[in-house]
């Protein structure tokens, strides 16, 4: 292993421990994310006082993101990557328990503190993707970033899963029903989590407990941070509004929680799976053709959910959905990377997380409005106007650019 200006640097991305381990690390975070996406609206549905409340809980899960990020670009630069995400495990964990308990006994309220307070996980969690490339050489930016993203694949296969198997168990006698014991399984996960981010080498954190280089504002002068982080925003944005819902829409057309289940197991699957080659796509053809690529798939998604309801719309609408995803997320932080210097870094990835994070506690609370009182067409209706502004974003970035 070489140790250069002050990063840990290997080779390829499939040959470093460090950065199969951070894949694992992304996996446990990404099984709490789709198993919190995949029950959260449903608890809610069944404890809030009005049904237009169903999503508030996951609503409150990226408002807590949003809110902790600057806490935890704090935190990363005073204690380093390594520990910062060991607090958010930790706190991952204490909220699991304390979600399983406010189902348990029915408190709507201290449900949505409970998911609030696990938005500092998350926040945490997300920046996963911004220290794989810190612990590889320059060359493998953009596939470091791809590898840990496809550690999401890891959070396909289980989350979905793990919630059916858990939403009604058993523990020590007590009949654990309305997904308590998916909650509790949750809380194993993060310790799953917090064993595998002990044993990563992060690359040290240049710039002190200060923040050090330009600000945000000289910083939002460069066209290309502003489109990343539009792109980055506004593709979760959209995502979300449809992945929060589709559990809901499923249930209002009839069908059982574990299609719903089986529908964001091949979501998720379209999110990360394509991580194997994102970046390789991004190497040969650019970064701005494969954030268009992204806008199309997106919009296929809408245009298959408006054709009808049956599983198979589903099914081809959320994967479409997830693909696009990828594009427009890889495709933006890969294009934020190319805007800040090594000081700058965690300020910057923090407004980007900020942003999303923003962006999608709105979509969050939208979808649960919109599917309880509008349905599932005028939804993805909706749809369509973030995924105009990033189209619009691009070109105005590539007039720019001429």
């Amino acid at each position: 292993m070489e140790i250069a200006m002050g990063c840990v640097k290997q080779g390829q991305p499939h040959m470093n421990p460090n950065l199969l381990l951070l894949t694992f690390a992304q996996g446990a975070f990404l099984t709490n994310n789709v198993v919190f996406i995949a029950i959260n609206g449903l608890v809610g549905l069944a404890l809030a006082p009005f049904g237009w409340m169903a999503t508030i809980p996951v609503t409150a899960y990226v408002v807590g993101s949003a809110l902790s990020t600057q806490l935890v670009a704090m935190t990363q630069r005073r204690y380093g990557r390594k520990r910062s995400f060991q607090m958010g495990l930790v706190v991952g964990f204490i909220s699991a328990l304390l979600c399983g308990y406010a189902a348990y006994n029915h408190l709507f309220w201290l449900l949505v503190a409970s998911t609030l307070l696990a938005g500092f996980y998350s926040a945490n969690a997300s920046l996963y993707r911004f220290a794989a490339p810190e612990i590889v050489s320059a060359t493998y930016k953009e596939k470091a970033i791809s590898w840990v993203m496809a550690g999401g694949i890891i959070g396909a296969v289980m989350g979905p899963n793990l919630a059916q198997w858990t939403k009604s168990s058993s523990l020590f006698g007590f009949a654990l029903t309305n997904f308590v014991g998916s909650y509790l399984a949750l809380a194993a996960v993060a310790l799953v989590g917090l064993s595998i981010v002990s044993r990563i080498e992060f690359a040290p954190l240049t710039g002190g407990a200060k923040q050090q280089g330009r600000s945000v504002r000289e910083l939002a002068k460069q066209p290309v941070f502003v489109i990343a982080i539009l792109c980055g925003s506004l593709g979760y944005g959209v995502m979300n509004l449809l992945m929060a819902s589709t559990p809901i829409a499923m249930q209002q057309c009839g069908f059982a929680f574990s299609s719903a289940a089986f529908v964001l197991q091949w979501h998720v699957m379209g999110m990360f799976v394509p991580s194997f080659f994102t970046g390789n796509l991004i190497k040969r053809i650019g970064v701005q053709p494969v954030l268009w690529m992204g806008i199309a798939l997106v919009l296929v998604c809408i245009i298959v959910a408006l054709n009808g309801i049956d599983i198979n719309n589903f099914v081809v609408a959320l994967t479409a959905l997830g693909v696009g995803w990828n594009f427009l997320f890889v495709g933006g932080t890969t294009l934020l990377t190319s805007t800040y210097k090594p000081e700058e870094r965690t300020q910057v990835q923090a407004t980007m997380d900020f942003c999303i994070f923003g962006t999608m506690a709105l979509s969050s609370f939208a979808s649960g409005a919109l599917i309880t009182t509008q349905g599932w067409a005028w939804l993805n209706w909706g749809s369509l106007v973030p995924l105009a502004l990033c189209a619009v974003g691009l070109v105005w970035l590539k007039w720019q650019k001429n």
